[in-house]
């Protein structure tokens, strides 16, 4: 059973989801390090698909077509508070070292990523990155088709940053 299926408070964040993956790491860091260093890992070939992306964006007419991504981040800066930005993300939904959900919406589709936690052995933290797409028009499904492959490398990249930020630290 998945951390993010046993979570009640978060039954609802899959209800009518279009496309939902999950990447598993394991790892001693805390809630607040994993996510700080999975939302820090920003290598420069990332930061050229977010370049493109914006062409991407503009041809669709999204409302959101410059996406900044953020700079280095420390665990304190990651905040559990409800409305409050990390990165391009809002935090909709955050319990202290259990989950933290955050979203990033536009006209063309809603994306949710949820980082879960729970015990995993030998005193170490199983992780889970959720990511939820709902598409809102045919420009959904055709963005994230288009997306999809990068998507899933960045995601998995950024788990595997997240579950050595203890590294880094």
């Amino acid at each position: 059973m998945t951390i993010i299926g046993s979570t009640p408070e978060l039954a609802d964040l899959l209800s009518g989801a279009d496309h939902v993956d999950v990447k598993t790491a394991e790892s001693r860091a805390s809630l607040r390090q994993f996510v700080a260093g999975a939302m820090s890992w920003q290598p420069g070939w990332v930061r050229g698909l977010f370049r493109a992306r914006a062409v991407l964006a503009r041809m669709l007419r999204l409302r959101h077509p410059q996406v900044t991504v953020g700079g280095r981040l420390r665990a304190e800066e990651i905040s559990f508070t409800p409305g409050d930005r990390i990165a391009f993300f809002t935090v909709v939904a955050a319990a202290e070292d259990r989950y933290l959900v955050l979203e990033a919406a536009d006209t063309h589709l809603t994306g949710l990523l949820a980082v879960v936690t729970g015990p995993a052995p030998d005193g170490r933290s199983r992780f889970e990155v959720v990511t939820v797409v709902k598409y809102h028009r045919w420009t959904g499904p055709l963005y994230f088709n288009l997306i999809r492959p990068f998507h899933h490398l960045i995601v998995s990249a950024m788990t595997r940053a997240g579950a050595r930020s203890l590294q880094k630290m």
